[in-house]
């Protein structure tokens, strides 16, 4: 008699039971599930809104102490190097891009897998921050110069090893190279200046 009453399952039936959630009488566990979620985003917002302040505030910091130059702003220049002001919102640009793409690193767990992207990172930001102190207020530009050549290198050093964690990280990296070389240019038109 009891085998009379065993139905055969077959696997579409066991693969709809699986991929339905089960029913939850109460609506508690529905809420707890929210709030856990909404936390975890106030979470993510609060550690990006940081990964963009700081690199940006202490980017802002150094163009307003060590940013202004009468030698670059008076000298000769060929028509391709870039004003003051352009060089100046090429940093920040490059200061949110790059701390954008930190944050998508380290919301992959990037960071802790690979301490190296970490430092790179750190490296990247502090060459970019000594560029304007070093160049405009020691007016060693051709330490400026060699800041420029590690600063590409840490930035190539950055895309390779984000782009294994996570790769729109390495391509917001992209644009950084390019401001780098244009760095480079305005370096060396301070370096070589036109007779």
């Amino acid at each position: 008699m009891a085998s009379q009453e065993l139905k055969h399952r077959t696997r579409d039936e066991e693969a709809e039971e699986e991929i339905q959630p089960p029913k939850d009488t109460g609506t508690t566990a529905t809420r707890r599930h929210q709030k856990k979620r909404t936390a975890m985003a106030k979470r993510g917002l609060r550690s990006l809104g940081l990964a963009l302040a700081l690199p940006l505030s202490l980017t802002l910091l150094d163009i307003s102490l060590f940013g202004s130059s009468l030698q670059y702003a008076t000298m000769k220049k060929p028509f391709w190097s870039p004003p003051l002001w352009a060089l100046h919102s090429a940093c920040l640009a490059s200061a949110f891009l790059m701390g954008l793409s930190a944050w998508l690193v380290w919301a992959e767990g990037g960071f802790h897998r690979n301490p190296t992207a970490l430092l790179l990172y750190l490296g990247q930001l502090s060459l970019s921050l000594a560029w304007d102190p070093i160049v405009f207020q020691a007016g060693a530009s051709r330490m400026g110069l060699v800041l420029c050549v590690a600063l590409f290198g840490a930035l190539v050093g950055c895309a390779r090893i984000f782009r294994t964690m996570n790769p729109l990280a390495a391509d917001l990296v992209k644009p950084c190279l390019l401001w780098a070389l244009i760095l480079s240019l305005a370096n060396i038109v301070l370096v070589l200046p036109l007779v």
